[in-house]
Order: structure tokens, then sequence, then C-alpha cells
């Protein structure tokens, strides 16, 4: 399986058999992303920097809200995570996770808050968590440290940080490499994986946005 990523929220996944793009985005966002192939576009909320699926060609099948899924032998299951009600975070945020390989990938979307011991059980075990560190609107580089290590995912990817260009203020991924106690990680422009080859120990993966 191999996982590219095109800046902000938006990942190809692709594997034998099916491509799935994750949170296309519009222009507005001052990223120019490529028209992307897929038969499958997940949308973990309705913002013009994570539904733009026109950006999309081909014949594909949106996944927009909670419920389980499969396409042409790919399974996918959207759960909707809230925030505490004593909190002013919007509500309405998908996680997805997506099956492919053998692989559970999950795709945390905008999330901005910690979830519960519950939430966390809910998605099951994850080998591949992609994950949102720029604060703001999403978690927080401190925040996001916390979300892994209650999934305790094998692969970490970096995902809605500050990029060149960017029309969002966002933190930087270093504040979360820090936060993580890596001093310096090269980034990737794709990353392959199998389940044979998952790492024993939970592994950052900085991938390079290919736009």
């Amino acid at each position: 399986m191999e996982i590219v990523w095109y800046g902000h929220s938006c990942f190809r996944i692709k594997d034998r058999t099916a491509t799935v793009v994750t949170d296309p985005y519009d222009k507005s966002l001052g990223l120019s992303l490529p028209r992307l192939r897929a038969d499958i576009v997940t949308v973990s909320h309705d913002s013009p920097h994570h539904n733009a699926v026109h950006n999309v060609k081909s014949e594909f099948k949106v996944i927009d809200g909670p419920g389980e899924y499969e396409i042409g032998g790919t399974f996918v299951t959207g759960v909707q995570l809230y925030p505490p009600k004593n909190t002013s975070a919007p509500a309405r945020n998908n996680v997805y996770v997506i099956y492919m390989e053998n692989l559970a990938i999950c795709h945390m979307g905008d999330l901005h808050h910690i979830p519960t011991q519950n939430q966390v059980e809910g998605l099951g075990s994850i080998d591949v968590l992609m994950v949102p560190v720029g604060g703001h609107n999403a978690l927080s580089a401190a925040q996001a440290a916390e979300v892994i290590s209650l999934i305790e995912p094998y692969i970490v990817i970096p995902m809605h940080y500050d990029l060149p260009g960017i029309s969002i203020e966002l933190d930087s991924v270093s504040k979360f490499l820090k936060e993580m106690g890596i001093a310096k990680a090269e980034p990737e422009g794709a990353f392959k994986i199998t389940k044979s080859t998952l790492p024993e120990e939970t592994q950052i993966v900085l991938l390079e946005p290919k736009l």
C-alpha cells in the first residue's frame, strides 16, 4: 500500500485494487491540489478545505458521514467524535478507519478534542494514524501527542500544519516533532507499508507534500 500526501488533510491511499482520497481542498486554502483520481473520497466535515470533491476526477463514491461502507472490496468505517459538552469546539467531525491490505488506517479529519476512552476503543486497533498537529481549529501538538498515546498506532503521519502559501494560521510541524522528542525528521515523498513491515514501536513518518 502507498500513501501520498497532498498537503493539509488530503492523502491518496492506494493498494492493488482501490484508491482512496481524503479531504480534498479548494484553492481558497492557498495550495494547489492536482486533479486526483479515486474510487472513494472521504470528507471529514463540510468545509471547502476538506470537502472539495469536485477536484477529484473519475467516478467515485463520496463518504461524508458515520456508518459502515463496503465499496469494491474496501471497507470504511465513519465515526463522529463529539467533544465534551462544556467546550465551544464545533461538534461535527468525521473520523474514518479505512481497511486496506489487512491494515487499519485512521484519518482523524479536523479532530479538535481529546477522545474519551470509549471513543478510542470504538475505533478498534489502528495501524496507521493520520493526525492533525497544527492547532487552532484542530489538535495542538501537545493534544496530538496525547491522542497518539491513547490510540497507540504503529505509524503516525502528522497533517494539518503550516505550509508555505497556506491561507490559514497553523503551527509548524517542528512543534509537534519537539513534543514527540524528535530532533529532526527527513520527509519522504511517498510512504509504502505492508502488514509485515510495521515497526514494533510507534514511528513518526513525515511526508513531503506533493503539490
